[in-house]
């Protein structure tokens, strides 16, 4: 699949695009098939973010008994090919996926954030393919702030204070604390520069994880949003380490740690559990 050359500028200078009709009908419904499968058969990092509060979210990362299904899957999806052109990389690997589930309307908007926060992951050559099976509008669509995936890298949220959605997940001072976008945008609206876009099923928005990200709530006119995201990687990606301040992140995360342990500050993103698409 070919992507524009303004979809191209869009990704590497704004963080996010959008690719419509990327997915035919039978890719859609293998990608959903995996989501339902996962959402079935939670992982080990299964977590309910926010629970009990409006803004409760069904969230699973990596999870390993998928990771051969969706191993399978992503050779039949366009991503490699895509993610080469929106990069300018000749290779692609696949990292892992996460799932997001917010139904009957009474889930918030998601915390803005950055997923290198708790990822150990840095480089130009990072990419989220964002996949929603509703049809989801603009007001309800993943926000970006424009360009922010080459701006300040924030400390994470602890995504536990309903109140205080920048409540810092590493707390040490060496990372500034995230913005209170929300707060800004009720007293201005223009007070930041975000970019979102409606979709429709089959159609992929692509975003750089270090984007200050956030957004995509339910609502009355949109009770559900089904997501799955599926992460992939290209030649100049390298490995950052964490701050060491909160336990469960330092040196390397939760997330694949044994593979993370062998690498070092500033290598290159490699290992062989990671699937090479390209």
């Amino acid at each position: 699949m070919k992507v524009t050359d303004e979809q191209t500028r869009q990704f590497r200078e704004d963080g996010i695009t959008v690719v419509r009709n990327c997915l035919n009908e039978a890719q859609l419904a293998a990608c959903y098939e995996t989501f339902t499968w996962n959402v079935a058969n939670p992982g080990p990092y299964h977590f309910r973010a926010l629970e009990g509060t409006s803004l409760a979210t069904h969230i699973d990362n990596a999870n390993p008994h998928s990771k051969a299904k969706l191993d399978a899957l992503v050779q039949t999806l366009p991503f490699a090919g895509i993610f080469q052109q929106l990069w300018g990389s000749e290779h692609v690997w696949y990292f892992a996926e996460e799932v997001f589930v917010k139904e009957g309307g009474n889930s918030g908007r998601g915390p803005f954030h950055q997923d290198t926060a708790n990822l150990p992951w840095a480089g130009p050559h990072w990419g989220n393919a964002w996949i929603s099976f509703q049809h989801i509008p603009k007001a309800n669509s993943l926000e970006v702030v424009r360009g922010s995936w080459a701006g300040i890298e924030y400390d994470g949220s602890t995504f536990a204070n309903a109140d205080d959605p920048t409540e810092p997940l590493h707390n040490d001072g060496v990372l500034p604390r995230l913005p209170h976008i929300d707060r800004d945008l009720a007293a201005n609206p223009d007070s930041w520069d975000l970019v979102s876009y409606e979709v429709n099923p089959g159609d992929v928005v692509f975003l750089h994880p270090r984007s200050v990200h956030g957004g995509a709530q339910v609502d009355a006119a949109t009770p559900d949003r089904h997501t799955l995201v599926l992460r992939f990687f290209g030649d100049e990606s390298r490995f950052r380490e964490l701050p060491t301040s909160n336990p469960r992140y330092a040196r390397n995360g939760v997330l694949f740690a044994d593979e993370m342990s062998k690498l070092n500050e500033g290598d290159l993103f490699r290992s062989p559990i990671f699937q090479q698409v390209a």
